[in-house]
């Protein structure tokens, strides 16, 4: 199966039942293919062949699902992009991917795509890229309503008469191994990467999501989380096509708004980041709404607070709280606590691997993903319970990043394992608990630090509601610890008060040497909500005026 025969399939199965729904207006499945028939009629009129890569610069509107299985239908290959871009990444992912068209918004909380490719491609309302993009042929622009005054430009291509012509060519399907989608990495500690997506990939770890969960006929499912990363993407659209449900897509987080819509909407499922879901508990405090529809609460890619388990229960109410672990490369999660564990399982796991039924590879316990832990410099494999890097195999692992051989062949063991750069140790259930990431531990004064125990200490005091520590260069111990620290509203805390309780907890060189306090806004941060440690690195080297590696 591929992408568009899924919706082919529930538009015939379920047509008058809703598929997309939001504040404005809400498509049901027959209508959403018929639109989509359209913009493939628009794409192949346009010139796009079956495996030309096509560029999506979109927020979750409606029209971001429209055209991503347009896309599907004549055989292309979508390139979603973070809309967060600026004007050079932009430009780096447009010319790596070697996109054929882009379809735009022409502004998006405040960022003004058009003058993005103004600068980088001067006319290209009229022929493309030019030299700057050579493969770019044709730009689609979604008007927003947040920059009107672009409107009138000669040569603009708008999306709202693209696909406007009947369809003249016989669609193509792709074959079910055939890419789907490159989606580039969040970019935790580097630059993004393609990964290379198939519809098989795609639809057996959405199916597996919505089996393992225990999905119900009409599932919905809301969120924020953007379409063009994986957790949103797959556990929230297309898990919910394998019930005929339907998910509530939100252009921008609002935890007021978000409570609003699961009571409107009457939302079974929310997807959220920690970061979010502090912020719901907190409005909720407030509000306390009933959420009698809710039944699921997701909460997972990033580092949380012991107490949010607890919070989620008391003033949230759902009947299932899940959190897991995954990454790009491996589709979307692959590991997943189950709707019976319990607190001890959500406070000292990131889940069990993940049992999708028949989606799954029976070889692997009919699973797609699966993990072995090893020794991070010798690469031997570790015994149940020890720490090291996890490594992963299987079906629902990509073969590689687009146009990048050497970070492709870089990526694997010579046994074909997947390096996660992640830390973490599996225990006889398998049940995996991460400790860190790799390339985001350093070393001070020779010993190994895993800036986790120091974020999960902070994260214990009342005030702290994020905590990410990073490592800057010192003369005298090689590198040290740098804690950027988000407190809670009205909060009076100390420096000193942190100092008293890392010295009480842990080790010297486990102690960050100094404390930074931003808002939640000034941590930049990948599609899935984890910190950019990276450029978290960068920035406290030049508030300290250090020079950084």
């Amino acid at each position: 199966m591929t992408l568009d025969h899924l919706l082919e399939k529930n538009a015939q199965e379920f047509p008058g039942r809703l598929f997309v729904i939001t504040q404005r207006q809400s498509w049901t499945y027959e209508e959403m293919h018929s639109w989509v028939k359209r913009l493939a009629a628009g794409l192949m009129n346009s010139g796009v062949k079956p495996g030309d890569h096509v560029a999506m610069l979109m927020a979750n509107f409606p029209e971001f699902i429209a055209i991503k299985f347009a896309i599907a239908m004549v055989g292309a290959v979508a390139v979603p992009i973070n809309f967060l871009n600026k004007r050079d990444e932009l430009g780096y992912v447009l010319k790596q991917s070697d996109a054929v068209m882009l379809i735009t918004m022409d502004r998006f909380r405040d960022l003004p795509y058009l003058k993005f490719l103004d600068e980088l491609a001067p006319d290209w309302e009229v022929q493309g890229g030019g030299k700057t993009l050579p493969m770019l042929k044709k730009v689609v622009v979604f008007h927003t309503g947040e920059g009107g005054e672009e409107r009138n430009r000669n040569g603009l291509v708008s999306l709202n008469d693209f696909g406007a012509e009947p369809l003249l060519i016989h669609i193509h399907h792709p074959g079910p191994y055939t890419p789907s989608d490159i989606i580039y990495t969040s970019g935790t500690t580097g630059f993004p990467k393609g990964v290379i997506l198939t519809h098989d990939m795609l639809l057996r770890t959405a199916f597996g999501s919505a089996w393992a969960r225990g999905f119900e006929d009409g599932r919905r499912i809301l969120f924020s989380l953007p379409l063009y990363h994986v957790y949103g993407y797959v556990e929230g659209l297309l898990a919910c096509m394998f019930v005929g449900g339907a998910i509530i897509a939100q252009t921008k987080f609002d935890a007021a708004e978000t409570l609003a819509a699961i009571e409107t909407h009457q939302a079974s499922d929310v997807l959220l980041i920690p970061a979010m879901t502090l912020a719901l508990i907190e409005a909720q405090k407030k509000l306390n709404l009933p959420l009698h529809s809710l039944r699921s609460v997701i909460s997972s890619g990033g580092r949380a607070p012991s107490t949010i388990w607890q919070q989620i229960i008391n003033h949230l109410h759902p009947l299932e709280i899940t959190t897991g672990y995954g990454m790009t490369e491996v589709t979307a999660s692959s590991t997943v606590t189950r709707p019976t564990d319990g607190m001890e399982r959500w406070l000292n796991s990131n889940g069990r691997l993940r049992e999708v039924g028949p989606a799954g590879d029976p070889a692997l316990g009919d699973r797609l993903v699966i993990y072995r832990v090893v020794d991070p410099e010798t690469g031997q494999v570790l015994p149940r319970g020890m720490v090291g890097e996890l490594q992963a195999k299987g079906p629902g692992v990509t073969q590689g990043y687009y146009n990048k051989p050497e970070d492709s062949a870089a990526a694997f063991t010579s046994d074909g394992w997947l390096h996660t750069g992640d830390l973490g140790h599996l225990d006889e259930d398998d049940y995996l608990s991460l400790v860190g990431r790799l390339k985001e531990s350093y070393r001070c004064g020779g010993e190994q630090v895993l800036p986790s125990e120091a974020e999960d200490l902070l994260m214990t005091h009342p005030s702290v509601l994020q905590a990410h520590v990073v490592p800057v260069p010192d003369e005298r111990m090689g590198e040290i610890g740098v804690a950027f620290l988000v407190l809670r509203e009205n909060s009076n805390c100390q420096t000193s008060e942190l100092q008293l309780l890392c010295n009480e907890r842990l080790a010297r060189f486990k102690i960050p040497k100094h404390f930074l306090y931003v808002d939640a806004t000034d941590i930049p941060v990948t599609p899935s909500g984890r910190a950019r440690k990276f450029l978290l690195s960068q920035i406290a080297c030049e508030s300290l005026g250090l020079t950084a590696h």
